[in-house]
């Protein structure tokens, strides 16, 4: 009865609905309770540390019998509610939305499953030091926790246990990897309490602890290639190839560039594997390393290091690019700055053998591109070392500049004679281009046509002098710089060019400064420095137009040239010496000031203050005359002397027309040192009697000294009598009229003479 009721049952559809809630809720309560065991052992296992290994695996398996009755059932239901769509849809909702909580709960313990198989995988790859797999099963259980993470149901609890027993055996892991990289890898370093230089290098050794393959080439061990790969997979490869570049550039790479004894010993051992040493073979006389040393010390390095380390492929990237990528820049700039900067040459005749240095840094980077440390083509190594003429020009200026102060700042007083026919050393040139050699012949042909008078052979020539041996220097140095840069290309060429015009505007500005407290303090400096400016500005009128024709363009259309520095250098040259002539001139007029006005001589005490300030100018003159005599040019020479002379004579010819009376004592006296001071002021002018043409020095004084023939005159006058100096006057047209005014000799003849009837008829002629 029971079954035929069922089977009308059946045949309605209510049966089987009503079967199916059952077996739905049945199912439910199954899903539940397997959630509840699988989190509870997950928990245990995870997170209480609990062994349960069994209880696990059977409820996997339960795992998988309830996945396969939810399968049967979801396909029950659908063909169920294909056959009554329009009429189960509001029945079969709410179980739906049941099963597809239940699919959700299976599908995270499907990733609590596939959590729990990876992390035995990895526990049990570790093991066996297969660390590629280890590495492979944490991702795929690291994979597991990051796809739990994306269900809002997710447990956080339990979620923090599997992240935290993640990291942990992410740590174990690298732990090991690193252990083995250290028996891999072995370093030994000096001290860091050691300090750095040659010594401590010495004790630097980097071992490569893995043997040779059987057929004796040298190859990675197979274990170091599983801990690379792991270290990848992980992502900390790169970290710990930094740490071993850094390691390798401050103590191996480096020290092989900046020290030529150094060198780099390689044993290959069968049980111990390869040992790198630097050790030091000879005291080497050299400061630097020749490029080519630098390289072959290097190439050994990286070679050994290439063929039993970094010849690794990794995640389709050779290690040794990966190091490359690290090294390369900072170990090309130390080979730029401490090798091929000084192997520069300092002369433009040494650029050509510099070719083999450019190829010698070709084959080093082409050796290195073979073993993938280097990518691409263009290097700072290999451009520095083919802009050699650039590099050149700037170690060439940098040098000259340097050379140039060290002489400006050097001491002045060691001179040289200049004679009038001194010439500068100037080097022989190639000739310029048949334009300008064409150019320069009709030019010839025009100044002969035009100038049938020839100048002096002495026109534009020095005149005799002595200036300072550090100008000549400075000047043979500005030569041989424009030398180099004949024949340069255009950038180098420019570049010495202006480097020579910097000197000489160094020189412009440096010398005053730098020796200025001497140039006031001593004559003898400030004559020379006054010459050297001088020496400098006449052959800066036709430097630039030697070298001109032979240099590139622009310099040659006109752009090198000296001439505008000229003005500048006689302007500096004439301040200096006029700054000496001033300090000259206050001590002459303080000497004279010391004379007491030269009144009241027929008292002893005033006469001898009088006479020794006399004394005092003829000796500083006597002693200027001793210090510029061998120094200045002649005609400069008198023009001084001649300057300070007539100013002594301007100031005893002042204080004595102030008298306003003049005891006949008193006229003998001033006489008598007015007098001194003509026999013995010419004296400072022997220079002249050397030069054959001139006449007697004394004859000569008052080109230079312009109150000369005034105080001639006015000595004459300290002891004539009244007719005599009416005779001189001469109704205005004699000597002595050229020299001083009426009012003028008249008050020195009221000073001289009492006041009588013929003093007062001399006075009417003295119109």
């Amino acid at each position: 009865m029971s079954s035929f009721v069922t089977e009308v049952l059946a045949s309605s559809g209510k049966l089987e609905k009503e079967d199916l809630s059952s077996k739905i809720s049945k199912m439910s309560r199954k899903v539940e309770d397997t959630k509840e065991e699988v989190c509870d052992m997950i928990n245990k296992r995870y997170g209480d540390f609990l062994p349960s290994l069994q209880g696990s695996e059977e409820l996997m398996v339960q795992v998988d019998e309830v996945s396969k009755e939810m399968d049967m059932l979801k396909n029950c239901i659908e063909n169920e509610v294909q056959q009554n769509i329009h009429v189960a849809v509001a029945e079969y909702a709410k179980l739906k939305q049941q099963l597809e909580k239940n699919t959700i709960i299976i599908t995270m313990l499907g990733h609590l499953k596939e959590f729990h198989n990876a992390m035995e995988e990895f526990n049990k790859a570790l093991l066996e030091k297969k660390y590629v797999d280890a590495a492979n099963q944490l991702e795929r259980a690291r994979s597991s926790v990051d796809s739990l993470k994306g269900w809002k149901t997710s447990q956080l609890p339990l979620l923090s246990a599997l992240s935290s027993e993640l990291t942990v055996q992410r740590e174990n892991l690298i732990y090991h990897m690193g252990d083995e990289w250290k028996r891999l890898v072995i370093w030994r370093l000096p001290s860091s309490k050691e300090p750095a230089g040659l010594k401590s290098f010495l004790k630097v050794e980097l071992n490569l602890s893995h043997p040779c393959s059987k057929d004796g080439e040298p190859r990675p061990h197979a274990l170091l290639c599983c801990v690379l790969q792991a270290l990848a997979i992980q992502g900390d490869l790169q970290h710990k190839i930094k740490l071993f570049s850094q390691v390798l550039l401050k103590n191996m790479l480096k020290p092989l560039v900046v020290y030529p004894s150094l060198s780099v010993r390689v044993t290959e051992q069968q049980d111990e594997g390869t040992t790198l040493a630097l050790q030091c073979l000879e005291e080497s006389h050299e400061e630097r390393s020749t490029p080519s040393q630098v390289y072959s010390k290097l190439l050994l390095v990286l070679k050994t290091l290439h063929s039993h380390l970094l010849d690794v492929s990794i995640c389709d990237k050779k290690l040794s690019a990966i190091l490359g990528e690290l090294i390369w820049e900072e170990i090309s700039q130390c080979i730029i700055h401490d090798c091929l900067l000084y192997s520069i040459p300092t002369n433009s005749s040494q650029l050509e053998k510099y070719n083999t240095v450019i190829k010698e840094t070709e084959e080093f980077e082409k050796s290195l591109k073979e073993m993938e440390y280097l990518q691409g083509d263009s290097t700072d190594l290999l451009k520095y070392a083919r802009d050699v003429n650039c590099h050149f020009a700037s170690k060439k200026c940098k040098d000259v500049i340097v050379a140039a102060r060290k002489l400006m700042t050097s001491k002045m007083h060691n001179t040289v004679k200049i004679a009038p026919d001194s010439k500068l050393r100037l080097p022989k040139l190639p000739a310029p281009n048949s334009e300008a050699k064409v150019k320069q012949e009709t030019t010839k042909e025009e100044i002969t046509m035009e100038n049938t008078k020839q100048l002096s052979a002495w026109s534009l020539c020095l005149p005799a002098c002595r200036i300072s041996e550090s100008v000549q220097q400075l000047m043979e140095l500005a030569l041989n710089t424009l030398c180099e840069a004949v024949g340069s290309s255009t950038q180098c060429a420019l570049q010495l060019f202006f480097t020579v015009r910097n000197i000489f505007q160094l020189f412009y500005d440096v010398v005053p400064t730098y020796h200025k407290e001497n140039l006031l303090k001593f004559p003898h400096l400030a004559a020379i420095q006054h010459n050297n400016c001088m020496y400098l500005a006449h052959h800066l009128l036709t430097l630039g137009h030697h070298f001109r024709a032979h240099l590139p363009q622009p310099l040659s259309e006109g752009v090198a040239t000296f001439v505008d520095m000229v003005p500048g250098f006689r302007k500096l040259g004439a301040q200096c010496f006029l700054a000496q002539l001033n300090v000259q001139r206050a001590e002459l007029l303080e000497r004279l000031s010391t004379a007491h006005n030269f009144c009241n001589l027929d008292d002893e005490d005033n006469y001898i203050a009088a006479s020794k300030a006399v004394r005092q100018v003829i000796h500083q003159l006597k002693q200027l005359g001793t210090v510029w005599q061998d120094v200045l040019p002649v005609s400069i020479y008198c023009k001084a002397m001649g300057n300070l002379l007539n100013t002594a004579i301007a100031e005893v010819i002042s204080k004595i027309m102030m008298l306003e009376d003049i005891s006949s004592e008193d006229g003998e006296h001033l006489h008598t040192l007015c007098q001194t001071i003509i026999e013995e002021g010419p004296l400072v002018f022997i220079p002249l009697a050397e030069e054959k043409k001139n006449k007697k020095y004394q004859e000569e004084v008052p080109l230079y000294v312009k109150k000369w023939s005034t105080f001639k005159e006015l000595v004459i006058v300290l002891r004539a009598n009244l007719q005599e100096i009416v005779d001189r006057w001469a109704d205005g047209k004699g000597p002595l009229a050229l020299e001083f005014s009426s009012s003028e000799v008249k008050n020195l003849i009221r000073a001289l003479f009492q006041n009588t009837e013929r003093r007062a008829v001399a006075l009417t002629k003295i119109k």
